[in-house]
């Protein structure tokens, strides 16, 4: 198992590297920064000197250098736009965009498993047929308009929860959570339930669909047959085997909760990453830009290595393959 996992994690490592070009090159493609950063007015003496202050005059394979070398020491270089370190904006941002995408997949657990299990285990009834219909709903509805209604009615008809914005937050870690007030608590709901929508569809529909094909196992009817009450059956033999799918599906879209809350951040100005990151794709802040989308491919990079460390332990027959 140890061999197998330290050949993952090169493999991650290599797959990193190979990003950075992709990300780097992609980025440096887009627009010219030079006439953002410059006035208009400046004269040609003024217009190099900025392009050399940013290095924008160097050739392009030893900009990617200074690049990985500056990403070695965790330097992505100052904001065109802030003129701070770029990476140092991105964590500031970091803790109200984690504390929204965990919140909506708490939601979408809390809610999507028992809905998809029970849908599973009874799906002749006419309650598990709606919560199908309803899963539907959540494919379908597009993120900006659910959150434009969930404003219409609980922030406006209503007067339940607040519009927009973070509210009131309390220090933990050295970062602020909202999640710790009741003001912070009452604006995070409308935000991470739009969020979560989507995700408690999927999880919905997958764990019906890991019950049907679970329970005509042999296994599940020779527990039946040994007289296990249908509860241990369920949550021991049945829950089990689809732990291996499910951690699969919560890894990866924990990871595009961070990185895809653009949307639901921009529609209820919650102050995270993804209104930053628009900002500065408008802009043209390279540094900026390429922090976060470094960010973002470590993180995916993590997550895959994670799930393959959970499938260890959760499947026996992983352990196997892996010695083998």
């Amino acid at each position: 198992m140890a061999v197998s996992l330290i050949r993952r994690l090169i493999q991650a490592i290599f797959v990193i590297l190979a990003m950075t070009v992709i990300v780097f090159v992609g980025v440096n493609v887009i627009g010219n920064p030079v006439d953002i950063l410059i006035n208009p007015d400046a004269n040609q003496a003024e217009r190099l000197r900025v392009i050399a202050h940013y290095g924008l005059d160097q050739p392009l394979w030893k900009q990617y250098l200074l690049f990985l070398q500056g990403l070695l020491h965790g330097d992505f270089g100052n904001s065109f736009v802030y003129g701070r370190p770029a990476l140092g904006l991105i964590l500031e941002r970091l803790p109200a965009t984690l504390e929204l995408a965990i919140s909506a997949l708490l939601i979408a657990i809390v809610i999507g498993l028992p809905l998809g299990l029970y849908a599973g285990l009874y799906p002749n009834r006419i309650s598990s047929r709606l919560i199908m219909s309803g899963s539907i709903l959540g494919f379908s509805l597009p993120t900006f308009w659910v959150g434009l209604m969930l404003i219409m009615v609980f922030a406006v008809e209503l007067r339940w929860l607040p519009t927009n914005g973070r509210g009131a937050t309390a220090e933990f870690l050295g970062a602020q959570w909202s999640f710790l007030t009741r003001n912070g608590l009452s604006h995070l709901l409308l935000p991470a339930f739009n969020l979560a929508l989507f995700k408690t569809s999927l999880i919905l529909r997958l764990t019906r669909a890991g019950v049907q094909e679970v329970l005509p196992q042999d296994y599940v009817k020779f527990a039946r047959a040994k007289g296990l009450s249908e509860r241990r059956i369920i949550f021991v033999h049945v829950l089990k085997n689809l732990m291996i799918p499910l951690v699969t599906i919560i890894g990866l879209e924990f990871g595009s909760l961070i990185a895809f809350s653009v949307v639901t951040e921009s529609i209820f100005a919650w102050p995270g990453m993804g209104k930053l990151i628009i900002d500065s794709i408008n802009l043209l802040d390279r540094p900026v830009i390429v922090a976060y989308l470094m960010m973002m491919v470590v993180l995916f990079v993590g997550l895959n290595f994670i799930i393959d460390v959970c499938y260890t332990l959760l499947d026996p027959r992983v352990r196997l393959d892996a010695k083998a």
